[in-house]
């Protein structure tokens, strides 16, 4: 237990107020552990080309001029050695610096090597911190006629709360992804801190006094609250092999459907009782109840942020100043404008100039579109047609969960008996084989619009439609699933940028597509709206076969992409 709190934020203040002395780490009692965890082969290539990997011809560093090469040779009589490692120093090109890493394929602080009940535990939060910044977006629906009410307007501006919010949580991880991934910060203070924040601004929200002050921290909850929504399977990926992430993400996948599904349900009954701005008093509640389980159990997952203070703590301890990690070594040429390109330009840049991450963020975008537009024919097929009262509609959207839980167990029988074993020796596999589920998934789509638009009707009963529901959560978990692990693999220098620009392209559509929800089904009838949404959705079934079969010679002539398997 010591070892999960001492990685928390909890952990870190206990640390900083007692001076160490209290949840201490192997090196604080014997400081001459330094030498284990050097990696002398590292140190070794810092010594000949001043970088710590092989690089190629092209991004080898430039030689100095002859004049440079006779004044460094000629400035000292005796060549300069590596004292940890006894290696020549290349006068040109070489650099002295220890090279800090595991001490080993089974070091315990890497989340690699976690126990099976810490990484549970660990996905466990990731899927609850998942959940309440997911749940709301939805939760506001559940009070939209009280928003209507009070600050008289429409409801295509009350739904704005709601497309916002889901705007906020598509730009937040342009920001907020890239900043996890700096070693000097990691991912625990950017949930932490940005969930802190969340929390906060839901007291304003409740408070608004005019509608300008509700829609403008609408979305800055949303924004704030976004980072888990793209970096949560990154820090899914920190603990897990390739071969068993698709676990993780199936897992966290649920906790992503829960909260839309479960918003109208748990705000349903209390906007009916006390109004709405009791949906965003239990956001609040929630999400402050995860902070506080965060705050005291959520450990550091980024390798790069645990080594980086490894060598911190080590240079303290031992004086010794040129221990330092890989990622440190790579971040001292950064430069503003490489952290603004990472950040803001290289996902807009893949997103449009890569085929086969432009098709599938447009699925998904689709996908999540759908998903919201649907979500606001509920009120008028099981209120209007069915007679559900505010409180019982949110029941309607339970079918959508069941389908996600029975999705669930085929799945994982599928990834184990049939993925697992086509993993090579060096854990990697041919991204193309990550989309069968999604070849499966994109025909519960429309199958599901169908089923739904023409079984909402007085005449059948209500059981009918929300039957219906479940295979759309069948097809978005086979869809989000394929499509994520396989950009991960596809794009693993570059994941970051590419997920967090799947997140935006999703949000855009998830935020425009329900302000015309409620007129389409109104003037089509939900019979022909659907089934619009539905063909619509088969006009995109055919992406993953295209990249099924053609993705391996994309891949290749690809810039970004992985093209060595």
């Amino acid at each position: 237990m010591s070892d999960l709190i001492r990685d928390t934020a909890f952990g870190h203040l206990v640390r900083l107020v007692s001076g160490n002395k209290y949840l201490t780490y192997a090196e604080d009692r014997d400081p001459e552990l330094w030498k284990q965890y050097l990696s002398e082969r590292m140190t070794a290539k810092m010594a000949r080309l001043g970088h710590p990997r092989t690089l190629s011809h092209d991004d080898a560093p430039p030689l100095a001029s002859s004049e440079e090469s006779s004044r460094t040779r000629h400035g000292s009589d005796q060549e300069k050695v590596n004292k940890a490692t006894g290696e020549p120093i290349d006068p040109e090109k070489g650099r002295d610096v220890n090279v800090v890493h595991w001490f080993g394929d089974d070091d315990p602080e890497n989340p690699m090597n976690w126990s099976l009940f810490k990484k549970a535990f660990v996905t466990f939060e990731i899927c609850l911190l998942t959940w309440s910044v997911y749940i709301g977006s939805a939760i506001y629906s559940a009070g939209l006629e009280g928003v209507m009410m009070e600050f008289g307007v429409s409801q295509v501006k009350a739904l704005l709360g709601l497309t916002l919010f889901v705007a906020g949580y598509g730009i937040g991880p342009m920001l907020w992804a890239p900043m996890s991934e700096i070693p000097m910060i990691g991912r625990n203070p950017v949930y932490i801190g940005t969930l802190a924040v969340f929390v906060i601004f839901q007291v304003p929200t409740a408070l608004a006094t005019n509608f300008a002050m509700l829609l403008c921290f609408r979305f800055l909850t949303g924004f704030i609250g976004s980072p888990v929504l793209a970096t949560g399977g990154a820090s899914i990926g920190d603990m897990y092999k390739p071969s068993k992430r698709a676990y993780g993400i199936g897992i966290w996948g649920i906790a992503a459907v829960c909260g839309p599904v479960l918003g109208p349900l748990v705000g349903g009954f209390a906007a009916e009782a006390k109004g709405w701005t009791w949906t965003i008093w239990e956001l609040m509640w929630l999400s402050g109840a995860c902070l506080v389980l965060l705050v005291f159990f959520l450990p550091e997952t980024s390798s790069a942020n645990i080594l980086y203070r490894r060598a911190r703590r080590l240079r303290k301890l031992t004086g010794i100043q040129n221990l330092k990690t890989e990622a440190e070594i790579e971040g001292e040429s950064m430069t503003a404008k490489d952290v603004a390109l990472i950040s803001i330009v290289r996902p807009i840049t893949l997103n449009f100039q890569e085929p086969m991450v432009f098709l599938l963020n447009l699925y998904i975008a689709l996908i999540y579109g759908l998903l919201y537009i649907w979500f606001e024919s509920f009120p008028i097929v099981f209120t209007g047609i069915y007679g559900f009262s505010l409180g019982t509609t949110g029941l309607a959207f339970v079918g959508i969960l069941t389908g996600a839980f029975v999705v669930v167990p085929p799945f994982f029988y599928y990834l184990y008996y049939y993925v697992e074993p086509l993993f090579n020796d060096n854990g990697e596999l041919k991204p193309e084989l990550r989309l069968p589920p999604a070849m499966v998934g994109g025909f519960f789509i429309p199958i599901c619009l169908f089923w739904f638009g023409w079984s909402a009707r007085p005449d059948i009963h209500w059981i009918m439609p929300i039957i219906g529901s479940s295979f759309f959560a069948i097809g978005t978990f086979l869809l989000f699933n394929s499509v994520l692990n396989y950009l991960g693999d596809a794009y693993p220098a570059y994941a970051a940028s590419v997920l967090a620009g799947n997140d935006f392209m999703r949000s855009s559509f998830g935020a425009a597509f329900p302000l015309f929800a409620t007129g389409m089904y109104h003037n089509l009838g939900v019979g022909w709206a659907s089934s619009l949404l539905g063909f619509l959705a088969i006009v995109f079934i055919p992406i993953p076969f295209v990249l099924f079969r053609y993705g391996e010679g994309l891949r290749k002539r690809s810039k970004h992409a992985r093209k060595d398997f």
